[in-house]
């Protein structure tokens, strides 16, 4: 499953990657909020909603989170155990957040990104894999005994 959250901030935002996700990509997604425009909501407050879903089953599901600068929802998530929560600044680092760091919140800045922008990166992240070297695979141990 993929979630997607985004405050008053990544509203606009969220509501165009909603429907690419949906019309381009063919992919069910669970909106954890904002479902509404609310200039008195509060980033932590989805990334929470969010993290806690994708925490369930983090080797399976995703997450995007949008904000003004995609800072609040990556510091937000990654309180979370079992989640890894990178900011896609760029396609790249979506792809390397997935392929070097296991990643599974994809964290978007609205007032950096375009929409067409934000779509590549989107997609990108969602068709990387983790890759699974043994470096990486070692990193990522180490990465996962600091939530015990």
């Amino acid at each position: 499953m993929i979630y997607i959250g985004a405050d008053h901030r990544g509203f606009k935002l969220k509501t165009y990657l909603k429907r690419y996700l949906k019309n381009q990509l063919k992919l069910k997604y669970e909106d954890v909020g904002a479902l509404k425009y609310d200039p008195t909501d509060d980033a932590p407050d989805f990334a929470l909603k969010l993290s806690r879903k994708v925490s369930k089953k983090p080797t399976v599901d995703k997450g995007i989170l949008i904000c003004w600068t995609g800072h609040a929802m990556c510091i937000t998530a990654n309180k979370i155990k079992k989640i890894r929560a990178v900011e896609g600044y760029n396609i790249e680092s979506a792809e390397f957040g997935r392929l070097h760091n296991n990643a599974n919140v994809l964290c978007l800045a609205s007032k950096f990104l375009s929409e067409d922008h934000a779509v590549a990166i989107v997609k990108k992240f969602l068709e990387t894999n983790f890759d699974g070297d043994s470096r990486l695979v070692r990193r990522d141990k180490k990465i996962t005994k600091l939530e015990k």
